[in-house]
């Protein structure tokens, strides 16, 4: 079963003496690893699947290696395996240990929107700078398991000291709403395992072998997770890439491969160095650019590809121009090479720089997707609206109760929505359900009941009509009943507001469209629409070229890459620069040369606007780092004779004949 894996991929998929450590290089098939090692596990080795675990950091992530081990194993077997990303397992922790970490089963996980409203509220400001900020510190220290108490020690500046003095409050909320962030999903497991080592236990028998993908991506908390999930046994496999280690800025610690070591004197590192992606020209760029980074292993990539195509340097005069550049480039390539439009990608280092290659596209009428935009669903007038759905759908939804009874305003504000939460916690039961409780009289101000059941009645009346009655008359009356146009326009811009009003229309139309075509009710469409995930589109089927941030670009690959805004102070990033952190821009710039299979582009500017100032840029120190044998076109080109551009004409004037 593993005489189509290569040497040290059969080594890696056979090891089971102890924990183990795959190097995998970029495209030299780390997935196909992990899934040939869950099939040998239960097929030679006779694990019961309900007893592994394979750990990812994205849902596609997940939803792929399930489909792969589907076709390794039967139905029966593959069906009790977890795939799961790391917070989805940590949900299924909490979940099942629920009472232990003083939380009711059907918490709440809240979103970006629902945290910076309670930190608002908290901080009696309604900065979104300032909001962030503070969140974005909050994050990093549960990501570091630093509690409030501790966090106080580490105030640096003005704002970890409104971050640390807003934390306990914080936390405290989160409790009350019987809520969760996206970060107690690892820190919360983790604080249970340390506090109850019979629970440690539970999960450690429950799961016996541990598969981790994309390892250099963990923060320490998820390290911590591992580690107790793994106990002295240390079964565990994890794969990863020290030189795509790119997400150092959202918590991902690369020393956690150096940790493993030392945790682990018995670890087996093994190295995947074979490529089954680029060519060798590729590559061996790729090597001499990382080979100027600090190495905690070594490894250096090939592939059976052949050389292939040099590598293009392309010199613009200007961001304009060099958007021009690479569409007019992608419009000839494809053109004499016969290629599709989804064969193009387009990476640069940040979203700002997409609007000029999006407007240079549409004028040569080449199709384009752009990767990591904003769902529909997750626009916040959308998910105001769906939060009435969710609540009428299933009224133990607590994240939704919270959002809608406060979408718009009625009055209910932090104080109330406390001490009904702790009403709540202290019956074990919904928001919802406590509201309409004759107990929850002594916890809360009449004038606040009031409203809260006048809402929850709102609500039983329609969940009472959402089987009789037309979607589309239903959402039309929801709509107009708690005056949400209305509302935006007193709460956002007039612009703001009729775009926000038209997404809601839009919404509305196509849900009632959707209910007569399937003959369904708005309960039944509820439940369709949280299958739905506009993120999830299958882009690959699109003839599109694919636009894309190098951070968003990890884990994909195409035919023909441009890298494009290759300069100084753009990529390597000038905080990056100041900050001495070239070596992760360096990394980033590796992720994104590996992303080509045949043929890679680099381009520049040698002015761009900055602050308002049009300034001189020069070529990003990766460039030269990539080595020799780059082609290079702008003013440090050779140029081209009369004779080759008369053959080049000729050339195509002959293809167009052909067609």
């Amino acid at each position: 079963m593993l005489s189509h894996l290569n040497s040290p991929q059969r080594e890696a998929v056979k090891y089971l003496d102890g924990p183990c450590l795959v190097l995998a290089g970029a495209g030299s098939g780390k997935t196909r690893v992990i899934t040939q090692k869950i099939a040998w596990m239960v097929q030679q080795c006779g694990l019961d699947t309900r007893n592994i675990a394979a750990i990812t950091f994205t849902n596609k992530a997940a939803r792929e290696m399930r489909e792969r081990v589907g076709k390794l194993l039967d139905s029966a077997q593959s069906k009790h395996l977890t795939v799961c990303t790391f917070h989805a397992l940590g949900v299924r922790i909490i979940r099942q240990e629920a009472k232990l970490v003083g939380l009711k089963p059907q918490f709440s996980i809240l979103d970006t929107s629902d945290i910076h409203q309670i930190l608002a509220e908290l901080a009696g400001s309604t900065d979104k700078a300032t909001l962030k900020a503070i969140q974005w510190t909050i994050s990093g220290w549960k990501n570091a398991l630093i509690p409030p108490a501790e966090a106080e020690k580490l105030v640096k500046d003005e704002s970890s000291q409104a971050a640390a003095k807003l934390y306990p409050a914080y936390e405290q909320t989160l409790r009350a709403y019987q809520g969760v962030d996206f970060d107690d999903l690892i820190a919360l497991p983790v604080r249970l395992f340390d506090e109850h080592p019979d629970a440690q236990e539970r999960w450690q028998n429950k799961l016996r072998y541990l598969l981790i993908d994309e390892y250099q991506d963990t923060n320490r908390a998820q390290y911590r997770l591992l580690r107790q999930l793994a106990g002295v046994r240390g079964a565990f496999t994890a794969v990863g890439d020290d030189d795509q280690a790119i997400y150092a800025w959202r918590g991902a610690d690369v020393e956690n491969l150096s940790l493993l070591q030392q945790d682990y004197p018995r670890l087996k590192v093994i190295k995947l160095e074979q490529n089954y992606r680029s060519s060798n020209r590729i590559l061996n760029a790729a090597n001499t650019l990382i080979a100027n980074n600090a190495k905690l292993f070594e490894k250096k990539l090939w592939s059976d590809h052949g050389l292939g195509e040099p590598i293009s340097v392309i010199a613009a005069r200007n961001p304009e121009h060099e958007a021009e550049l690479v569409a007019m480039r992608i419009s000839t390539h494809r053109f004499e090479t016969r290629s599709h439009f989804r064969d193009y990608a387009i990476l640069y280092r940040g979203n700002h720089q997409a609007r000029l290659f999006e407007q240079q596209l549409r004028n040569h009428k080449i199709p384009y997707v752009l990767s990591g935009g904003q769902s529909f669903f997750e626009r916040t007038e959308i998910r105001d609206l769906l939060s009435y759905l969710r609540l009428i759908a299933n009224g133990d939804d607590d994240l939704a109760f919270i959002r809608a009874v406060t979408t718009p305003r009625r009055g209910i504000g932090a104080a109330t929505l406390e001490a009904l939460g702790r009403y709540a916690g202290a019956r074990h039961i919904s928001l919802f359900a406590a509201a309409s409780e004759e107990g929850v009289t002594e916890h809360l101000p009449a004038r606040q009941l009031e409203t809260l059941r006048n809402f929850t009645r709102f609500i039983h009346q329609l969940e009472h009509r959402a089987t009789r009655e037309p979607a589309g008359r239903l959402l039309n009356e929801l709509l107009s009943a708690i005056g949400y146009e209305a509302w935006l326009l007193e709460s956002c811009d007039v612009r703001e507001a009729e775009l926000k009003s038209s997404n809601v229309r839009d919404f509305i139309d196509w849900l009632s469209r959707k209910g007569e075509e399937d003959n369904k009710n708005l309960l039944e469409l509820t439940q369709t629409i949280a299958l739905i995930n506009m993120l999830d589109n299958d882009e690959e089927d699109i003839d599109a070229v694919q636009l894309a941030t190098l951070h968003a670009s990890k884990g994909l690959e195409f035919p023909h890459v441009f890298l494009v805004g290759v300069e100084e102070g753009l990529l390597p990033h000038q905080s990056s620069i100041d900050e001495d952190k070239v070596e992760e821009e360096r990394r980033l710039m590796y992720v994104g040369v590996t992303r080509a299979q045949r043929s890679l582009s680099i381009t520049w500017s040698e002015r761009r606007k900055n602050a308002g100032e049009i300034c001189s840029m020069e070529p990003s120190r990766f460039i030269e780092e990539l080595g020799d044998g780059l082609k290079r076109n702008g003013k440090d080109a050779p140029v081209v004779s009369k004779e080759e551009g008369k053959a080049r004409l000729a050339s195509l004037a002959a293809m167009l004949q052909k067609r």
